[in-house]
């Protein structure tokens, strides 16, 4: 069962915006019983990873989070959501779960809300992952990889159906969009239902500094994520059988 502890990061020394304070009135609003920890320069070591250290070092600490709560909700079990994540009714009923999530998109895993029992195995290799991966590429360049893209490739090598439908991924329990991501990225929020636990008011920037996902999320807004997915497919199929190239992952 997972344990009512509700994690989330904030690093970079800045004061919460008026947004993060409002969605962490919520959680103590609709989960007045569970423990709030919060991970940041006072209370993580920087220096666990070569990851983590060289992107704190570049100020992207988004990427810093990326591992943070995993490592988090590995070692101690619980929920982790980013501070732009508002909870709308009691989040009880996902505990009686090992793992659980949900979709952000048609075909991706969001990393905003999470939750595990402590030492849960696929969080485990999630945050594998990580191991001797560097952040400062050889040819200087960062890598900006966001970890929805890193867990939804290892969810997919372990069966996981990118449809936005309900399904268990060895434990990790899945729902469709409306219970925890209703809103998309450009602010439709036509996906608020009585499932829906939690909205992403997606403050981040991390997809900001990604030219791959700002490709993604501008096909999205125009064309709507099947369509978009369609054409990803379609080019990847392509791609991989004229050129020989390994096929795209988004």
């Amino acid at each position: 069962m997972i344990p009512k502890v509700i994690h989330y990061c904030w690093f970079g020394g800045k004061p919460l915006p008026p947004l993060a304070k409002k969605c962490l009135k919520s959680w103590k609003k609709y989960c007045p019983d569970y423990e709030i920890r919060r991970w940041d320069e006072s209370s993580f070591d920087i220096n666990i990873c070569r990851y983590v250290k060289e992107a704190y070092e570049a100020k992207k600490y988004a990427f810093v989070t990326d591992f943070v709560r995993l490592w988090a909700l590995v070692k101690f079990g619980g929920i982790y959501m980013d501070t732009d994540v508002e909870v709308l009714k009691s989040l009880d009923p996902i505990l009686q779960y090992q793992a659980v999530s949900g979709f952000e998109k048609l075909n991706i895993i969001p990393t905003g809300l999470m939750a595990c029992e402590k030492g849960f195995p696929l969080f485990e290799e999630f945050l594998r992952d990580y191991d001797n991966l560097p952040f400062l590429l050889p040819d200087g360049k960062q890598d900006l990889t966001p970890n929805v893209i890193r867990m939804t490739n290892i969810c997919l090598k372990h069966g996981l159906i990118a449809d936005n439908t309900e399904q268990t991924v060895n434990g990790f329990k899945l729902f469709p969009m409306e219970y925890f991501c209703p809103v998309t990225y450009n602010g439709n929020a036509g996906g608020i239902t009585k499932n829906t636990f939690t909205i992403h008011h997606f403050m981040s920037s991390w997809c900001k500094t990604s030219p791959r996902w700002r490709i993604y999320l501008f096909m999205t807004r125009f064309l709507g994520a099947k369509n978009t997915l369609f054409i990803k497919n379609q080019w990847s199929k392509v791609k991989h059988h004229l050129m020989g190239a390994p096929k795209t992952k988004w």
